[in-house]
Formats: structure tokens, C-alpha cells, sequence
């Protein structure tokens, strides 16, 4: 009788392992069919894009050579001294559905891909090129950190803020890739770029500041 309860609790259990829904390893929803190439241009709204008419897809909706290109990384461009490369649905079609992205990241001497978020996607990068200092924070307030040099791989947890600097002698270059084919990014300086504008006294009573130092903050930004 023992065994018998024993083996009908083992069946109870792997029908209950069976029938759990299995997690996905993409953060977007599964496609339902070979691929979907995006039609940026048209007029209806989904939670994606539509599929371009299979007849109009081409070889070229596969294929995607933004990333061999060195961004603008100069000072005088932007005094962050990095530049970041994308390839997601919007400028590459073809992951439309897929669950993937990639960017490529350029850092002149110096230079800081600044405090950010993927709400999205999970992100994680290779160094190519230089030194790297890479960092993100968890929702206990917990910040994790090291220097990567060339082949060496992080990964950031989906929605945590992170950053990398270039704490090299020279220009550095990482690529990253995510499980969205839209990732989506919320810079740490948002709070005072938004359009419209997050009231003053929000801001002030946050960060224990006075309106002075806000609006200063705000100037920078362009709020």
C-alpha cells in the first residue's frame, strides 16, 4: 500500500511539472510562424508590429550592417563621450516577433554609457575593444560592479539600472544583446527631461533639493 501511495504521489508530481506553464526564454511572446517582418509604416497599432505581405519580404529584411559602423563618439557631440548603436525591430524589420536585439556600444577615452534601464529585456554584452567598468544596482540597493577587458561577458537582470565606462587608455567597444526585439530604455536623467514636465515639487520633495537645483538639473536636459 506504502508503494503504491508513493507511486501515485511521483505520477501527481510530474503531471503537475507537465501542465505548470513552462517559462519562455524570450522576454516578448512566442512567433506563431516562420517570421514577420515588420511594416513600420502601417496604420494599425499592436502590441508589435504587423507582418509585412510575404510577398514583398526580400533577402535584405534579414540582413542588417548598421553594426559595422563606428559611432560618433566625440565630445563635442555629446559630453557623455559614447554612442550607442541600435539594432532592434525599428531599425532592423526583421526581429519584429523574434524576441531579440542587439546594439553596439562605442566609448571614446573616458567616456559613459550613463545610468539606465531595459524595462523590457535582459541585456547581456561582450567587450571587444579596451577596459570597461560595468555596474547595475538591484531593487535592494545592492550595486555589483567589475572591469572587463577583451572576450570578457556580462549580464544585466531585466529593469535594473546599470552603466559602463570606459576606464581604459584608449576607445573601447562592446556589444549587447537582449530578449526583446524592443528593449526600450529609460535614461536615470528622464525625470527632468520629460515631456511634459514632472512638477518641480515632485522633484524637490524626491531628492530633498531645493527648486534652484532642479531647474538647473533641468536646463541640461532640455525640460
Amino acid at each position: 500500500m506504502k508503494s503504491s501511495n508513493s507511486l501515485f504521489y511521483l505520477l501527481s508530481c510530474i503531471i503537475v511539472l507537465v501542465l505548470l506553464p513552462v517559462p519562455s526564454r524570450s522576454a516578448d511572446p512566442d512567433p506563431l510562424q516562420d517570421f514577420c517582418v515588420a511594416d513600420l509604416n502601417a496604420t494599425i497599432s499592436v502590441n508589435g508590429f504587423p507582418c509585412k505581405l510575404a510577398s514583398k519580404v526580400n533577402a535584405n529584411d534579414f540582413f542588417f550592417d548598421g553594426l559595422t559602423k563606428e559611432g560618433n563618439t566625440g565630445y563635442t557631440t555629446n559630453n557623455l563621450g559614447s554612442s550607442v548603436t541600435a539594432a532592434n525591430v525599428l531599425s532592423f524589420p526583421g526581429l519584429n516577433t523574434l524576441g531579440a536585439a542587439m546594439n553596439r556600444v562605442d566609448f571614446a577615452p573616458g567616456g559613459l554609457n550613463p545610468p539606465h534601464s531595459h524595462p523590457r529585456a535582459t541585456e547581456s554584452g561582450v567587450v571587444i575593444q579596451g577596459k570597461l567598468l560595468v555596474g547595475f544596482v538591484t531593487t535592494q540597493n545592492v550595486y555589483y560592479s567589475k572591469v572587463l577587458g577583451v572576450g570578457e561577458m556580462f549580464v544585466i537582470p531585466k529593469g535594473l539600472v546599470h552603466f559602463q565606462k570606459n576606464v581604459g587608455t584608449g576607445k573601447a567597444l562592446a556589444f549587447t544583446a537582449f530578449n526583446s526585439h524592443l528593449p526600450g530604455v529609460v535614461l536615470s536623467t528622464s525625470l527632468f527631461a520629460s515631456q511634459p514636465s514632472i512638477p518641480n515639487d515632485v522633484l524637490t520633495q524626491t531628492f530633498q533639493v531645493d527648486d534652484a537645483i532642479v531647474n538647473a538639473i533641468k536646463s541640461k536636459f532640455g525640460s
